[in-house]
């Protein structure tokens, strides 16, 4: 394929995206859904007034959320839990989160750069690209963290050398330990929202912010110390 044709299909694409964006964000607009996917009650709402098509809804939604739509994924995994139940919802949001999560990762891996750039913006595609490119295993940490952007991180993955194998591995690790996490405290019935409960919860943000600084200040030491157990393992195996 010669340069020529190689531009022209990375402008179509370009512009076939961008087209659903703009008209995603319109009809969404439109008919008032906008609004409605950055309120919990009013999200919760909306799924429920869909009745028997409100779990699919679900499902696309936080398929999206990873992929085309910047939708709060705590957002939906909360209201999901207060509509089904945190079991339910934590299914329903693994289903949706996992395939949108293989989506961002196909893009990068498939489309390159120019897409993610234009997906994510220059700045964003440069400081994680060369982060992954180097912190393979830390991307493992940074999926179970939360304050970390999961949508760029699985679509710059696609940048890297990163294998399939090891990005869906990671996926099916972490996803559910923090969509689980979220499903399950997020209803105020074992943390509540008041007294003895907003200590726990201020101390539990605390720890995730010390662990996100830590994760990034040492990241190469925990690549050194993963990289070391998985060649020691795959030697016994020999």
């Amino acid at each position: 394929m010669t340069t020529i044709k190689k531009v022209q299909r990375i402008c179509i694409v370009l512009l076939i995206i961008l087209s659903i964006l703009l008209l995603g964000y319109f009809i969404l607009n439109w008919i008032g859904l906008w609004e409605k996917l950055n309120s919990v009650s009013k999200f919760r709402n909306f799924i429920l007034s869909l009745g028997f098509w409100g779990r699919s809804a679900f499902v696309l939604f936080q398929f999206l959320q990873v992929t085309l739509i910047p939708i709060p994924s705590p957002i939906l995994i909360i209201a999901g839990s207060i509509i089904y139940g945190w079991a339910q919802a934590t299914i329903l949001s693994l289903a949706g989160i996992l395939m949108g999560s293989a989506f961002a990762f196909f893009l990068g891996k498939v489309f390159g750069k120019k897409l993610v750039r234009f997906m994510v913006g220059k700045e964003e595609e440069k400081k994680w690209s060369k982060f992954l490119s180097n912190c393979k295993f830390s991307f493992v940490i940074m999926m179970l963290l939360p304050m970390f952007p999961d949508d760029i991180l699985c679509l710059v993955a696609g940048l890297t050398d990163m294998s399939w194998t090891f990005f869906m591995v990671t996926q099916f690790i972490t996803r559910p330990i923090g969509i689980f996490t979220v499903s399950y405290f997020s209803n105020g019935n074992i943390i509540p929202y008041h007294g003895w409960g907003l200590v726990v919860w201020a101390l539990i943000f605390v720890v995730a912010i010390v662990l996100i600084y830590l994760s990034n200040k040492y990241s190469e030491n925990i690549e050194k110390f993963f990289s070391k157990i998985f060649s020691k393992t795959f030697k016994k195996q020999k």
